[in-house]
């Protein structure tokens, strides 16, 4: 039979008496049915109201709280169990290679951690993250006084990196806006002690690199953690209501370099050949001298030579003298005249057809002139036809 069937058999089994057959009587014993789910609910939420110090909504008996704290406080711990785990996952966290993180714990500074997987606890550290790889710039242009009092419009470039994050993140409040007012004052002190001309043509490097330096000496005095990586001029000129002035004192200035590179060019080159002709003429009258001096020293010893030879013999050697003057003299000509004795005509000797009569192999190979003994020759004919001309004018006189 069922537990709560009519009878009275089955109250004695209601699973919600409170034990009313041990403690006999009491309002356990009453018959009562299913617990309804808004009661059910209204009750956790007393629990609950009661826990966070609030008043409940209704009194509650005693004898029915057992079975209701225990599911309560599981329920609670299960809720725990999940807040603890999703707060040791909010602790979890990554740095990227190019990054490093500060840590900061309740407030102050712990450590610094390096790329990777990380885990601080939440809502006890803060982990700020900082590039320290990535060249940032940050660029400046304004109109300065020179040293010399003239005005110059100045346009600059600053290449920074991070060095050093936990000053980066907590030395300064806002490290690049010190970063351009440390960039002005540098580049100003810099032009104020340089004068125009320099700035705006070749000093401008040397500008670029004192603005560096000072400002690199701000950024370690404020604690900023940049490091400055290059300074660039990228532009120096003359303010725009005196541009056209300036750049025509510019021309001027870049054509009389031009026309000074012109005349060294000149001289450069001038100057080296003639030193080369000097050096050529000294050479060729050293050379003249060696070859007269030489040609009168053997002229000198020929002579001696033919002075011995003559004393041996003075006809041969007379006539041998003549033959090669005759030789020396005829050898530059390609006509000859000769006076005939005792006649009044003179005989005309084609010594040039007389040569292309001959064999080519009695040619020189220097362009056709006479050799020695070509020479000899022809003259030993020439003289035995004048003596056989001689002879026939003889007979025909007698």
């Amino acid at each position: 039979m069922a537990w709560n069937e009519p009878g009275g058999n089955g109250k004695n089994q209601d699973p919600w008496n409170s034990g009313g057959d041990r403690k006999g009587g009491g309002g356990g014993g009453k018959d009562q049915g299913p617990p309804d789910l808004d009661e059910a609910l209204q009750k956790l939420q007393e629990k609950l109201n009661g826990i966070f110090g609030k008043k409940g909504g209704g009194g509650s008996s005693g004898g029915g709280s057992g079975p209701s704290s225990a599911s309560t406080g599981g329920f609670f711990g299960v809720i725990a169990l999940v807040v603890l785990i999703g707060w040791a996952v909010m602790g979890v966290y990554t740095v990227d290679q190019q990054e490093r993180g500060v840590v900061l714990r309740l407030g102050k500074y712990y450590e610094t951690v390096m790329p990777g997987l990380q885990w601080n606890p939440p809502l006890i550290d803060d982990v700020m993250t900082a590039n320290v790889t990535r060249v940032s710039a940050y660029e400046h242009r304004s109109l300065m006084l020179t040293e010399d009092e003239n005005i110059v419009d100045v346009s600059m470039t600053v290449q920074y990196v991070i060095s050093d994050p936990v000053k980066f993140k907590l030395k300064v409040r806002d490290p690049e806006v010190s970063l351009g007012h440390a960039s002005e004052s540098a580049l100003r002190h810099t032009v104020g002690s340089s004068e125009m001309n320099s700035i705006l043509t070749e000093g401008r490097e040397v500008v670029g690199d004192d603005v560096q330096l000072r400002l690199q000496g701000y950024m370690d005095d404020y604690e900023t953690g940049l490091r400055i990586t290059q300074v660039n001029i990228k532009e120096a000129k003359a303010p725009s209501q005196v541009q056209d002035a300036f750049d025509d004192v510019i021309k001027a200035r870049e054509d009389e370099q031009r026309s000074m590179n012109q005349s060294e060019s000149y001289r450069n080159g001038i100057i080296p050949e003639a030193r080369g002709i000097a050096q050529r003429m000294k050479e060729e009258a050293n050379g003249y001298r060696e070859r007269v001096v030489a040609q009168a020293d053997g002229d000198a010893q020929r002579f001696t030579a033919l002075l011995t030879e003559y004393a041996k013999a003075p006809e041969v050697t007379r006539e041998r003298l003549y033959l090669d003057a005759m030789e020396h003299v005829l050898s530059n000509n390609s006509k000859v005249l000769i006076d005939v004795e005792g006649g009044n005509n003179m005989m005309y000797l084609p010594l040039d057809k007389l040569v292309e009569n001959r064999p080519r192999t009695s040619i020189s190979s220097g362009g056709g002139s006479l050799n020695s003994s070509d020479l000899s020759e022809v003259t030993d004919q020439v003289i035995e036809q004048l003596r056989q001309r001689q002879q026939s004018t003889g007979r025909e006189a007698r």
